[in-house]
């Protein structure tokens, strides 16, 4: 039968590859409420789980949420809620001109950030056609977005961080061991054949595919091939 490869162990989840949420700082989120129009940088702090700084607003309700933080903020800074142009600001699509760069997109009005949280990622406002905002990523893909989705103008900080390289071994295990992620990890082919179906001398030879009288349960995933190999003349 042989044994789970690693990433269907991963899949399946465990305390092995669970990731340790209970480190990271907390949820990044946007404060709904009309009451509060703006709010106060008081510290910026580094969370675990992610790449960019994460800035800690509170608001004059006294609540406080966390925000990525934008490149040049500090703490002192007032975010604005709703109106203003200013780095940091969160304001609807609907009400920003041609060319402005945003971050931490919702996907609808109301979902909270969920697009571009990393690092140096942003989107650029590109133009309005009724209701819907067009937006381009840093990839060159265009979405059309509504026009109520909160979006904070700006860069996330951090950006060019990837490009320092890690000097020692030691130090990338304890980045990837803070989200639990398995290092060193082995290739396929150093395995011993039980461990993965790349291992053995033989290499990661043989068909990957199903039979086409197979069961459903065995066709999970796989389309049953024509055939195999490279075709000879």
């Amino acid at each position: 039968m042989g044994k789970r490869i690693i990433a269907r162990a991963r899949g399946k989840g465990g305390p092995r590859y669970r990731a340790p949420s209970h480190r990271y700082a907390g949820r990044v989120e946007y404060n709904v409420s009309r009451d509060n129009s703006f709010g106060l940088i008081v510290d910026i702090i580094h969370d675990p789980g992610r790449n960019a700084p994460l800035a800690v607003v509170e608001f004059p309700d006294k609540s406080k949420k966390f925000h990525i933080a934008p490149e040049g903020v500090k703490v002192g800074d007032v975010i604005s809620y709703w109106s203003g142009f200013d780095t940091g600001s969160v304001v609807p699509l609907s009400g920003l001109s041609e060319g402005t760069k945003v971050f931490c997109i919702e996907t609808y009005p109301g979902s909270g950030p969920k697009i571009c949280r990393s690092s140096g990622s942003f989107a650029t406002v590109m133009g309005k056609t009724q209701d819907r905002v067009k937006i381009m990523f840093s990839s060159g893909k265009i979405k059309e977005m509504d026009e109520k989705c909160m979006v904070t103008i700006g860069v996330p900080a951090g950006g060019g961080r990837k490009e320092k390289p890690w000097m020692k071994a030691g130090k990338f295990y304890h980045a990837m061991k803070a989200r639990n992620k398995l290092f060193p990890r082995t290739q396929g082919v150093a395995m011993n054949p039980v461990d993965h179906p790349f291992g053995g001398k033989t290499g990661p030879g043989g068909p990957k595919g199903v039979s086409r009288n197979a069961p459903p349960g065995r066709k999970v995933g796989s389309i049953a091939a024509r055939r195999f190999g490279i075709r000879k003349k």
